[in-house]
Order: C-alpha cells, then sequence, then structure tokens
C-alpha cells in the first residue's frame, strides 16, 4: 500500500536573501560626519559618503525638501550601495522609496502618473490623534468558562493596577479573545485602547523580574504604571500620501495596497488629499515628513519625464530625489541631443553632484572580505589574494560573483576552506567582460551580426562581418 504522505508545514517567518547589497547597514559616519574607512558595510569612497552624509544631516533636519542630488560613477563604484546606505541611516520614519528609471514605462499607467505616485510613495504624514487608554499591570485575569459548550458565552473578569489604584473590569466575548491571542497573564503591563478595544502588551512588570528563568532572554521589563489607570494619550500614525490616495480611490479601496493594482488615481482626489493634508497641518493635527526618493539608471527616462520632474521638485510637498548613473555624455532619450549622463541641462543645473571614483586594491580585498562574511563562505589567504587580483584586473561585481562558485567548487572536493584551485576553476568556467569581448572577436565571423547603417557609414570594421 502506498504511504500517506502528510502535508508539510514549514515555518516562513523569516525569509532572508543574500542581495548584492544586503552587507549595508548605513553609510559609516561618525558623529560629526567623518566617514569611517570600513563601517557598515562600506568601504572607501570617502568623499562621495561625507557628501552624502551632509545630505543626510539637512534631510534629518527638514531643510532640503524638493532639492535633487546626482550619484555619478562608473559601473560597480558603489552608487546603489550610497543610497541603499542613506536609506538604512533615515531610519523607519522617514519614507524611502526606490525605482528603477525603467519601471515607468507600462501599458496599464502613463509614464507621468508612475512618477507620481514614486513621488507620494516617498512623502509621509505624520497623522496625531487624542485617543483614551486603560494601562496597568495585570493582577489577575480570571476567564468563566461554561460547563457545556455553546450553552452560554465566556465571561471573566480582569483586575488592573497602578502604583495608586486597582480596578476589576467585566470582560466580554472579543476581550477574552483579544486577551488570549496576545497571551497575556498576571504580571503583564498592558495598554487597551477604549475606542478599538486593542490590546498592547508593553513588557513585564518589574516586580515579576525575580521570574526571569521562566521568561526567556527577549522579554522586555517595565515600570508598573503610576497615577490613573484611564488615560489620554497622543497616538502618532505614519503613512505616505500614496496610501493615502490608494485608499480615497474608487477604484478597490485599501485592498490595491495589498494587490498592487492601483490603476491611474484622479487629479481631483489627489487635490483633495493635498487640502485636507493642508487643514490638518494648520491644526497641528499632521506634519508632513519629506522623504527620499532613489532612481536608479535615470538616463532611461526621457525627456518628457525629465520635464515633469524639473515641475515636481518645485511642488512644496516634494521629496528629496536622489538619482544615479554610470553614462557619460549621451542622448537624451526622446530627443537627438547629446548631454551629459543623459539629462538635459536645465534639470542637471538644479543637481547635487556626487561622484565615485573606481576601488583601490586595498579597498576591493576589503570588499571581498565583508561579501565572504555575508555569503558564509571560509577562504584562505592565497584565494583571497587572487580573487583581489582577479577584481582589480576585470571587475569588483565579477570577482564577488566568484565568491559562491568557488564555495560550489570546494563543496564537490569535500575541502574546508576555499583555496586557489577553487577560484582558478571557477576563473575558467565563468568569463568576464573582457575574455568574452576578445572570443567574440575571434569568431564572430560564427556570428549573426547586425550592421547599422550609421557604422557603414563611419567605417568601422570591427562590427562588420569578415568574409
Amino acid at each position: 500500500m502506498a504511504e500517506l504522505k502528510l502535508s508539510e508545514s514549514r515555518d516562513l517567518t523569516r525569509i532572508e536573501r543574500i542581495g548584492a547589497h544586503s552587507h549595508i547597514r548605513g553609510l559609516g559616519l561618525d558623529a560629526a560626519l567623518e566617514p569611517r574607512d570600513v563601517s557598515e558595510g562600506m568601504v572607501g569612497q570617502v568623499a562621495a559618503r561625507k557628501a552624502a552624509g551632509v545630505i543626510l544631516h539637512m534631510i534629518k533636519e527638514g531643510k532640503i525638501a524638493g532639492r535633487a542630488v546626482l550619484i555619478a560613477g562608473q559601473p560597480g563604484t558603489g552608487k546603489t550601495a550610497i543610497a541603499m546606505g542613506l536609506a538604512k541611516s533615515l531610519g523607519q520614519e522617514t519614507p524611502f522609496a526606490m525605482i528603477s528609471g525603467s519601471e515607468i514605462f507600462s501599458l496599464e499607467m502613463s509614464k507621468t502618473e508612475a512618477l507620481m505616485q514614486s513621488f507620494r510613495k516617498a512623502i509621509g504624514v505624520r497623522i496625531k490623534e487624542e485617543t483614551e487608554v486603560i494601562e496597568g499591570e495585570v493582577v489577575e485575569v480570571q476567564i468563566d468558562r461554561p460547563a457545556t459548550s455553546g450553552a452560554a458565552a465566556k465571561t471573566g473578569k480582569l483586575t488592573l493596577k497602578t502604583t495608586e489604584m486597582e480596578t476589576v473590569y467585566d470582560l466580554g466575548g472579543k476581550m477574552i479573545e483579544a486577551l488570549g491571542k496576545e497571551k497575556v497573564q498576571s504580571g503583564d503591563v498592558i495598554a487597551i485602547d477604549k475606542v478599538s478595544g486593542k490590546i498592547t502588551k508593553l513588557g513585564r512588570s518589574f516586580s515579576r523580574s525575580r521570574d526571569y528563568d521562566a521568561m526567556g532572554p527577549q522579554t522586555k521589563f517595565v515600570q508598573c504604571p503610576d497615577g490613573e489607570l484611564q488615560k489620554r494619550k497622543e497616538v502618532v500614525h505614519c503613512v505616505t500620501l500614496h496610501e493615502i490616495d490608494v485608499i480615497n480611490s474608487r477604484t478597490q479601496g485599501f485592498l490595491a495596497l495589498f494587490t498592487g493594482d492601483t490603476g491611474e488615481i484622479r487629479a481631483e482626489v489627489r487635490e483633495q488629499i493635498d487640502t485636507k493634508v493642508a487643514e490638518w497641518r494648520e491644526e497641528g493635527k499632521a506634519e508632513i515628513v519629506p522623504g527620499v526618493l532613489f532612481i536608479d539608471e535615470v538616463h532611461m527616462l526621457d525627456v518628457e519625464c525629465f520635464s515633469f520632474l524639473n515641475r515636481a521638485l518645485e511642488n512644496e510637498m516634494a521629496p528629496i530625489l536622489v538619482v544615479a548613473t554610470n553614462r557619460g555624455i549621451t542622448r537624451i532619450r526622446g530627443t537627438n541631443y547629446k548631454s551629459a549622463h543623459g539629462i538635459p541641462v536645465d534639470l542637471l543645473d538644479r543637481l547635487l553632484i556626487i561622484s565615485t571614483r573606481p576601488y583601490t586594491k586595498d579597498e576591493i580585498r576589503q570588499i571581498l572580505d565583508i561579501r565572504c562574511q555575508e555569503e558564509d563562505v571560509e577562504m584562505n589567504e592565497d584565494a583571497k589574494q587572487l580573487l583581489t587580483r582577479v577584481g582589480e584586473g576585470t571587475s569588483l561585481r565579477y570577482a564577488i560573483h566568484l565568491i559562491t562558485s568557488a564555495s560550489l567548487s570546494c563543496q564537490k572536493r569535500k575541502g574546508k576552506l576555499v583555496e586557489v584551485q577553487d577560484i582558478e576553476r571557477v576563473y575558467r568556467l565563468f568569463l568576464d567582460v573582457q575574455r568574452s569581448t576578445q572570443y567574440l572577436m575571434e569568431y564572430q565571423s560564427q556570428y549573426i551580426n547586425e550592421v547599422s547603417a550609421e557604422d557603414v557609414d563611419e567605417g568601422d570594421a570591427n562590427a562588420m562581418v569578415s568574409e
């Protein structure tokens, strides 16, 4: 008889992927905004990081809204890493939206609408609200369950105390369910929102700290609240303007936040929301938090998008725009004109430009050390030196790609440490750009080559098919 296989269930609460910039924890600056040599995953690029630190300081003080910054440099010089470091240094409160220049070209939505949505994702609204809260230490939770199931609803009593008073509350079915969900027990300090009935566990009371061994290291101890049990508290909610737009647009309401299918949001809706937010600001109920919009590969935008950016930056509720590109003097998309970085001169004039430079041999070595640690690969000194030479001769990205490949080669031969032979093996298996180009030059007659009229006019012999 075939064995019956039960469905497997796995805990998926923590899914972590090692990405190209997963080792970046911040900009690696000290209190005086001076960059440390190696810190928070960042290596080198001292001048660029210092400039990003000044911008970070201005963002935190709210002095730079509506400005734009361009990070320009050769491929593989850490432009995206600096933007990621900036995002991590800003913390959770400041909104950070990140898109690629090619993302906005879609059949479902116009280019300007996609850009506008990205802009509004990067503008936060901190809404202040007064609410009545019952806050105290749980003395006892007493739940009376009926003898026969389904005969009657559960009832119970909750005893809460502060340093000055103690009260017993009668509990209904919903509150009993909420207490069970939060696993509330005597000794916990809790807060109950009177309007919504939401229960928040603040921690364990210090008077129960002797039970620490039974609690585990994650337990947070707090003081027993003082004063009255019932208090008026100010609660702060942080949302972005885009989230408010989506909730107020009629297509799907707040469900569109989860499906991602927002569609085009009408200008009238946005105007009404802006008016309402302005009213809240005047009343002191809300506060605007200008965040950061990062557009990578900005040269992929066309002249219409650049015109839109020019206008959008003048808006009083504009975020800080950070753009990055690795292009030199190139054609502006949608025109026949050439410009530095493929950006029109009128927009380029508004940008503060941060330049990145190629990494030195020592910096490549330090980055490879960090990546080995991040990818959990142990490598001996000779192999690291060889990999550094490979990175110096080809590119840093190519050298980083070889780390995991060399680790797999090492596993195949049942080795403990990645050695020179593993690096050599994967170097022969995977070509870098230079060797691939050389191979193409040698065997180009066997490939299908396309020659444009411009190439023929210029007499570019390398692109011609050899006969």
